[in-house]
């Protein structure tokens, strides 16, 4: 199941976010207004959901979150990005990974 979070997690939205993968959960962030999509199979699946909610694609990053251990994979095919710098699945911009993680945390670090 997707979740779209503005505010934090609970424990029922990131277990049904779970739900899918088990282990970790695909996440799209929007670094622009500060919110994620999280869930399903896929990143493009959250990224879809994010632009549904009116995101701009230049502006969301696929990142995988580890409930387990509170750690974020900056690693997605969303990625792919080289008229944004970004020739890799890899972000490789690291004050765009702190912003990333910075959502992250706020939205889903400690559930």
């Amino acid at each position: 199941m997707i979740h779209l979070l503005r505010s934090r997690a609970t424990r029922q939205q990131l277990n049904e976010m779970l739900e899918t993968l088990s282990v970790y959960v695909k996440l799209a962030v929007d670094i622009r207004q500060g919110f994620l999509a999280g869930g399903g199979a896929l990143h493009a699946d959250c990224e879809a959901a994010l632009i549904n909610e009116g995101s701009r694609q230049e502006d969301i990053w696929g990142v995988d979150w580890i409930p387990s251990t509170q750690q974020i994979r900056f690693e997605a095919l969303i990625n792919i990005r080289p008229h944004q710098n970004n020739p890799s699945m890899k972000i490789l911009d690291h004050s765009l990974c702190s912003q990333i993680n910075e959502i992250v945390q706020r939205l889903l670090g400690g559930v």
